[in-house]
């Protein structure tokens, strides 16, 4: 039942009709999660704009290690960003307004995305500062994002202690699993951490990173519902999912963060008039990973989010070459860069990415008939 606070008039009666009870529908309140994330962002996103335009809170495109690079983005020198204020604003409002606030994973996907906000705007704050600022350092902000992830992953820990297989590694398509025990903690800290950052990598295009996260988060609104469906008659049964009792109200906060990146989408697609920076790519990318760990489908975030994968493995591999070998195996790094060397548009490299992404959205939902 919905907490009395949020709904009181769920029960109102009306010539023997109750027309609010569909309040008391999880499927009804994702979808107006959505909906009231989208809103929020479109009414908020011109007056943020306005404000950090005459803050001059402006993309240094100067600072790179690429001249043509530098030469590419020239033109956004003036865009503002720190816009994940936005989409966390939107996120949080959102699920508030419409998810079972009491329901502990939603209590910890709040927390997780408070506090990797904290982190991406610390970062953001240093680098506008001063045009000269070079932000955090890779380990000042990697720390504080392990740090976080043991965080969440002692205390699912510790809540899930007298749940069956709760520590379990799931495989899809009828691959097994593996019992994590201990190695639990660490491992959702590495979940959180590298969705994190895998997404901040991939925030170099206009519209990139926000349409991505749209469609994992709407994947994975489908997974929330599902694996949160128990009993014998629930979805998770019925699917061989591995059930999770609370993950349904988890839906709601994923929804809530598709409506968010359309609702940024509509201001940061090419040209963009805004940019996320870290203080949106950071928790956003963290929520995800979060929402992936919650519901025990760790590998099928590694499929849906195939193109975050990638760009992060570029940047590795391209580092790692380059002090083993002194050679670079890609043009530019992360990837999406490596392609606008090679002479694609960037609205061409964007969708041509958002394609590969919905492909790969589409094959993470077939999997739910594969168990």
């Amino acid at each position: 039942m919905l907490p009395k606070l949020l709904f009181p008039w769920s029960n109102v009666e009306w010539f023997g009709v109750h027309p609010f009870h569909v309040f008391t529908y999880v499927e009804f309140r994702t979808v107006f999660a959505a909906i009231t994330s989208f809103f929020i962002c479109l009414y908020i996103g011109p007056r943020l704009i306005r404000l950090l335009q005459s803050n001059r809170f402006s993309e240094h495109t100067g600072k790179t290690d690429s001249e043509r690079l530098a030469h590419l983005h020239d033109h956004k020198a003036q865009t503002p960003t720190m816009g994940g204020i936005m989409i966390i604003g939107s996120v949080l409002l959102s699920t508030i307004l419409w998810a079972r606030i009491d329901e502990y994973y939603v209590i910890m996907a709040i927390l997780s995305t408070l506090l990797l906000t904290l982190v991406g705007f610390h970062d953001d704050w240093i680098k506008l500062s001063s045009k000269n600022a070079p932000g955090l350092t890779s380990l000042e902000k990697v720390l504080p994002q392990v740090l976080v992830g043991l965080l969440l992953g002692y205390l699912l820990y510790s809540h899930n202690r007298a749940v069956p297989d709760a520590y379990t590694l799931y495989f899809p398509f009828k691959l097994g699993s593996v019992d994590l025990g201990l190695l639990y903690i660490p491992f959702v800290a590495l979940v959180i951490g590298a969705t994190s950052n895998a997404v901040n990598l991939t925030d170099g295009l206009d519209g990139l990173a926000s349409g991505l996260s749209a469609m994992v988060a709407l994947t994975f609104v489908g997974f929330c519902l599902a694996v949160g469906s128990v009993g014998p008659k629930g979805l998770a049964n019925y699917l061989h999912l591995p059930p999770v009792a609370g993950a349904d109200e988890l839906a709601i906060f994923s929804a809530s963060i598709l409506g968010g990146c359309l609702g940024f989408l509509w201001f940061n697609c090419h040209p963009a008039k805004i940019f996320m920076g870290d203080t949106g790519a950071l928790p956003l990318g963290g929520a995800i990973g979060f929402i992936a760990v919650a519901t025990k489908h760790e590998i099928i975030l590694m499929i849906a989010g195939g193109i975050f994968v990638v760009e992060a493995l570029s940047v590795i591999l391209q580092v790692g070459s380059y002090k083993t070998r002194h050679k670079r195996l890609f043009l530019c790094a992360p990837i999406h860069h490596h392609f606008q060397f090679k002479g694609w548009s960037e609205t061409q490299v964007v969708i041509r990415f958002w394609i590969i992404g919905a492909i790969l959205a589409l094959f993470s939902i077939a999997s739910l008939r594969i168990r």
